[in-house]
C-alpha cells in the first residue's frame, strides 16, 4: 500500500520485476505534494505534483535500442544491461478516477517545463480541468543543475577502459560586448572537458557573419575557465567553461571554438528513457504505477507535447524509432512538435550537444537541420536517399496522429518550409494521412502577450500575436482524432501549387517596402556539408569545421497588399489587421551584427491611422481609416473571424471572450492615443 503525506516529503520505491521486458526498473517517488495548495480544478478537483526519480536498465543488444550512438561504449552492469537515471515529475488528479485516461509528456526544453504556460492562460486549469496526467523527465546530460532543472544522468562512452576523445566544435555570439563568455549555447548548460592536448592545440576564430572568412584569434589571447557546478543537491556532468579574450568579446561576432574534447555522453540514451517512462505509465497495472487506478493504469493514451527544441527532440524521437518500445507497443499515439520547424536535433551523436540549434546567424552548422525534413518519404536532392520522418514508424506499425504546428517565424529562422516541400523547394510534399500541418501567420516563435508593447530595441515593435488559444483547441482535436477516430481540423500552411508559398526575396514575395524599415537580405537556409566519413553511420563528425557543399532551397509565405502572410491559419487580430506581422526581425545596431536575422523574433509595424499621415509617411499599406468605417466595424469583423475559427474546429468557444478582449482594448488604447494628441 502507497503511503501519502501531504505536504511533506517522503521516499517510496517502486520495483519493477527483474525477468519484466521493460527497461524502466525502479521509480522513486521522493514526494507528492498538493499543487497550487490544493486548488480544485473544475469537476476534476484538486492535482498533486509527485516528484522523483526513474532508474532504467536496456540492453545494448536489443533491437530497439539499435540507434543508440555509443551504447556499446557505455559501461554495463553485472547482467549486461546500461544502466542510467533521470528526474520525473507527475502532475496528476488526486482522485485518479476523475483523469480523462490519457498522459500529456511535455517534453522539457534545455530543462525547463513548458506545458502549463502553454496551454493554460493564467486565470484558469485548462489542462486540469480536461483531466490530463502531465509528466516531464530530464532527457538531456549537458544541463547544470539549478533552478530546478530536469537532468538526465546519462553513461559516458569509453574504450577499452580509457576516455574517448574527439574534436568538437563550440561556437557562441555575444548580445554586448564582454571580456568573458559560456562557449555553450546557452550559460545554463555544460561543454565538453578538452584533454591536456586539446588545451594546447585548440583554434579559437571569429567573424562578423557566418559566411565570412574565419580569423584566428592567437593562442596567448585567450584563456579557457573550467568550473563544476553544484546546486539543487547534485553536481554537474560536464563543467561550464568560458572563454576570456583579450581586448574582449564584441557583440554580435561569431566566435568559433574547436578542441579535442575527452567523455562523451551516451545522450541517445534520453530519447529511450522517454520511451520507456511513457511505455511504463501506460502499460504497468501494478501499485508501482503511480497513475495506476484500482489496479488499472489510467493513461490509456500518452501524447508527446514539444515546444521548439522539444518540438525537434519529438521528430528525433519518431524518426530513430523510438516509438515502439522493447516489446513493440507504440509508445506515443500522438505528438504536436510545436515550432520546431524542419530540424531535428544534435540530440544523439558522438559529442552530442542537444541545446544547440541552428539559426541564420550562429550556431548554423550543427547537425539539426538534416535530412530528412518531410514526415512522408522524400530524395535527397545532393544524396539520392530517399527518407522520411515516419519512415521507422511506419515499418514497425506505430505512426501516431501527427500535428505539426509552427508559425512564421520558422520559415525565416528554422526552414520550416521544409516540412511541406521537397528538399529543393520545388514542388509541394505528399503529406501523410495520420499527419496535419498548421502554419499560424502573422506570428513568432515565442507567444506574444497579444498588444503590441513598444519598448526595446530595433525598427519594429516585436510581434505580439498570442497564439495559445489555437493550441488548445488543437490538442482536445488531438484527444479526439486518436480515442474516437475524429478527424481533426483541416492542414492550414502555403503551398507551391497555389502560389502562397513563395521565394523570399523581396521582389518574389510580394513585400512592399516601407519607410525607415530595412527588408532582410538573409534567411536561414540549411547547408549540405561533408562531415566525415563517419558522420551518416556512425554520428560522428571528424571534419571541423564541416565543409559546405550546397544548400537546401526554403520558401516564405508570399505577403498581401497589407504585409501580411497568405495561405496561413491566421488570427482575428492579422485578419482584422491594424499593421503588418512579420516572421522576421533584424538584430538591433545594439547588439551588433544589424544585417542579420535576429534569432527567431519577429517584428510588428503599425498601419498609419489616417490617410494623411500615411500620405505624409510614404507608406504604401492602406491606412486604418481607408480599412475600417469606424470601431464597430473593426470588431464586427475581428468577431465575425473568430466565430470562423470556432466554426472550422481551431478556436474553443470558451475561448471567445479571451481572444475579443484585444479588440475590444483597441478601443481603450485608441482614446487614450487621442487624448494624449
Amino acid at each position: 500500500m502507497q503511503t501519502r503525506c501531504l505536504g511533506c516529503a517522503f521516499f517510496i520505491v517502486a520495483f519493477w520485476a527483474s525477468a519484466a521486458p521493460a527497461a524502466l526498473t525502479r521509480l522513486d517517488i521522493t514526494s507528492r505534494e498538493p499543487f497550487q495548495d490544493g486548488q480544485t480544478f473544475g469537476d476534476v478537483g484538486p492535482y498533486e505534483l509527485l516528484k522523483g526519480k526513474a532508474h532504467f536498465a536496456i540492453d545494448p543488444a536489443a533491437a530497439a535500442n539499435a540507434m543508440i550512438v555509443d551504447l556499446e561504449f557505455a559501461p554495463r552492469n553485472d547482467a549486461g544491461l546500461v544502466e542510467f537515471s533521470a528526474d520525473v515529475e507527475i502532475l496528476q488528479p488526486a482522485n485518479l478516477a476523475n483523469a480523462n485516461g490519457a498522459v500529456l509528456y511535455d517534453v522539457n526544453n534545455r530543462g525547463n517545463r513548458l506545458a502549463l504556460g502553454m496551454f493554460n492562460d493564467g486565470t484558469d486549469g485548462f489542462l486540469m480541468e480536461q483531466g490530463f496526467i502531465i509528466a516531464w523527465s530530464g532527457w538531456i546530460a549537458e544541463i547544470l543543475p539549478g533552478d530546478g532543472r530536469l537532468i538526465l544522468d546519462a553513461p559516458v562512452a569509453t574504450q577499452n577502459g580509457e576516455p574517448i576523445t574527439g574534436l568538437v566544435t563550440a561556437e557562441f555570439v555575444s548580445d554586448s560586448n564582454t571580456n568573458r563568455y559560456s562557449i555553450a549555447h546557452f550559460g545554463n548548460q555544460g561543454s565538453f572537458e578538452p584533454t591536456s592536448r586539446g588545451l594546447e592545440s585548440a583554434q579559437l576564430t571569429w567573424r562578423m557573419n557566418e559566411r565570412d572568412a574565419r580569423v584566428a584569434i592567437p593562442r596567448e589571447q585567450w584563456t579557457l575557465h573550467q568550473q563544476v557546478i553544484e546546486a539543487d543537491g547534485r553536481r554537474s556532468a560536464l563543467p561550464l567553461i568560458e572563454l576570456e579574450v583579450a581586448g574582449g568579446i564584441r557583440a554580435g561576432y561569431i566566435y568559433e571554438f574547436i578542441y579535442e574534447a575527452q567523455g562523451p555522453i551516451v545522450q541517445g540514451v534520453g530519447l529511450a528513457g522517454i520511451r520507456d517512462l511513457i511505455s511504463f505509465l501506460k502499460h504497468d497495472d501494478g501499485t508501482q504505477n503511480p497513475v495506476n487506478a484500482a489496479g488499472d493504469s489510467a493513461a490509456d493514451y500518452a501524447y508527446g507535447f514539444g515546444v521548439s527544441q522539444s518540438g525537434r527532440c519529438l521528430r528525433q524521437f519518431l524518426y530513430d524509432g523510438f516509438n515502439a518500445d522493447e516489446q513493440g507497443r507504440i509508445v506515443f499515439d500522438g505528438v504536436i512538435p510545436h515550432v520546431a520547424g524542419a530540424g531535428m536535433g544534435f540530440f544523439n551523436h558522438r559529442f552530442a550537444s542537444p541545446t544547440r540549434h541552428n539559426s541564420q546567424h550562429d550556431n548554423h552548422q550543427f547537425p539539426a537541420d538534416v535530412f530528412p525534413f518531410t514526415y512522408g518519404e522524400e530524395t535527397d536532392p545532393f544524396t539520392g536517399q530517399v527518407d522520411g520522418i515516419l519512415r521507422r514508424a511506419s515499418e514497425a506499425d506505430v505512426v501516431p496522429k501527427v500535428m505539426h504546428v509552427q508559425t512564421s517565424s520558422e520559415y525565416w529562422h528554422r526552414a520550416g518550409s521544409l516540412v511541406h516541400t521537397d528538399p529543393a523547394g520545388t514542388r509541394d510534399a505528399v503529406i501523410p494521412d495520420d499527419v496535419r500541418i498548421y502554419t499560424i501567420g502573422g506570428a513568432q516563435h515565442g507567444a506574444g502577450s497579444g498588444t503590441p508593447d513598444a519598448s526595446g530595441a530595433g525598427e519594429m515593435t516585436r510581434n505580439p500575436t498570442d497564439y495559445r488559444p489555437l493550441l488548445r483547441a488543437l490538442l482536445l482535436a488531438l484527444d479526439a482524432w486518436v480515442r474516437d477516430g475524429i478527424e481533426p481540423p483541416a492542414s492550414v500552411y502555403p503551398r507551391i501549387a497555389d502560389g502562397t508559398l513563395v521565394g523570399w526575396g523581396g521582389a518574389e514575395s510580394g513585400w512592399r517596402p516601407l519607410p525607415n524599415v530595412r527588408y532582410p537580405e538573409v534567411i536561414h537556409q540549411p547547408d549540405f556539408v561533408d562531415r566525415g566519413p563517419e558522420f551518416e553511420t556512425l554520428r560522428r563528425i571528424t571534419v571541423h569545421p564541416p565543409r559546405l557543399i550546397d544548400r537546401y532551397t526554403v520558401r516564405i509565405p508570399g505577403f498581401d497588399e497589407s504585409n501580411n502572410e497568405r495561405g496561413c491559419l491566421i488570427l482575428p487580430t492579422v485578419a482584422v489587421p491594424l499593421g503588418s506581422f512579420t516572421g522576421w526581425y533584424l538584430r538591433p545596431h545594439e547588439i551588433g551584427a544589424e544585417t542579420e536575422l535576429l534569432s527567431l523574433a519577429g517584428g510588428y509595424i503599425p498601419f498609419a491611422r489616417t490617410e494623411a499621415e500615411r500620405l505624409a509617411s510614404g507608406d504604401s499599406r492602406p491606412s486604418i481609416e481607408s480599412r475600417y468605417a469606424g470601431f464597430d466595424d473593426y470588431r464586427t469583423r475581428f468577431e465575425a473571424h473568430t466565430r470562423s475559427l470556432v466554426e472550422r474546429g481551431y478556436l474553443l468557444e470558451e475561448d471567445v471572450p479571451r481572444v475579443m478582449q484585444l479588440a475590444d482594448g483597441q478601443k481603450r488604447r485608441s482614446s487614450k492615443s487621442r487624448a494624449r494628441k
